[in-house]
């Protein structure tokens, strides 16, 4: 620093933040003129910490969804609200198509689905099923491991020829079912809970898993929702890069935890 005639007093070290005073009575003066590039108490502000992370309680047997068997949800539906005896008989003797029938065709279907998905368990993936969210709706089974997570909704259709379109699927050519937008929402349903434990933005793959079919086409178009047949789910085994071992297991911690979905 030098005064209006060339006099150097002072001079400061950047580098160091060193400052060394050459004339003692401009000691103040250079501190005054310093103190002009000094950052002020409220130039900088302190960050403020972001909101907490919702916590979920110790796991416990009763809460660990881990336990549950593929297609529980529907067999836990079928003893309770299924038909009678009577009902099962008549539906026999007049060859009629039944719900119940239906759902125990599904349930089918998710196990052998279920099944496919526990052997990927030495490749680094974990499998959830039957979870059961707010509104009675329940995600057949969840797949969390180094290529992903995805959502899987499973459709039993026995020598059939399926269509999947971009909103609805078609089966032997009938009325359009939307299983295509329903596993859409369910994917959905579980980022956010996903998203909101883990503090991370999670990206979750739809995908449809048809059992037993004769023969399986989807739209050009559809590209958010994968579309597999019951075997074809082993391909998912080598595939890795998108999660960490230790993310794999930090999102299958959270999963897994019955509270985590209670307003999913």
């Amino acid at each position: 620093m030098e005064t209006i005639d060339g006099m150097v007093v002072a001079w400061l070290d950047r580098a160091t933040g060193q400052l060394t005073i050459l004339r003692e009575e401009y000691r103040a003066a250079v501190h005054e003129v310093l103190a002009l590039y000094q950052p002020q108490p409220n130039e900088h502000p302190t960050r403020q910490p972001g909101p907490e992370l919702p916590t979920l309680a110790p796991l416990t047997p009763e809460n660990d969804l881990a336990r549950n068997a593929p297609g529980s949800a529907l067999k836990k539906k079928l003893d309770t609200e299924g038909p009678g005896a009577v009902e099962r008989l008549a539906t026999w003797l007049f060859r009629r198509e039944s719900e119940w029938a239906s759902w125990r065709r599904g349930l089918v279907g998710e196990r052998r689905v279920g099944a496919e998905l526990d052997r990927l368990s030495d490749q680094g993936w974990h499998a959830l099923h039957s979870i059961l969210l707010s509104n009675s709706v329940d995600i057949d089974h969840l797949l969390i491991g180094p290529g992903g997570v995805f959502n899987i909704n499973t459709k039993h259709c026995p020598q059939k020829n399926v269509w999947v379109g971009n909103d609805s699927v078609k089966v032997n050519h009938g009325p359009p079912h939307p299983y295509t937008r329903k596993v859409r929402a369910e994917g959905r349903r579980v980022q956010r809970v996903l998203t909101r434990y883990s503090g991370k933005h999670v990206h979750v793959q739809p995908a449809l898993v048809f059992v037993g079919v004769s023969e399986l086409k989807a739209a050009s178009t559809l590209s958010d929702v994968r579309v597999w047949r019951q075997r074809e789910v082993a391909s998912l085994g080598p595939v890795a890069g998108q999660l960490t071992p230790e993310e794999v297991e930090s999102l299958y911690a959270i999963a897994r935890h019955r509270d985590a979905w209670v307003e999913a």
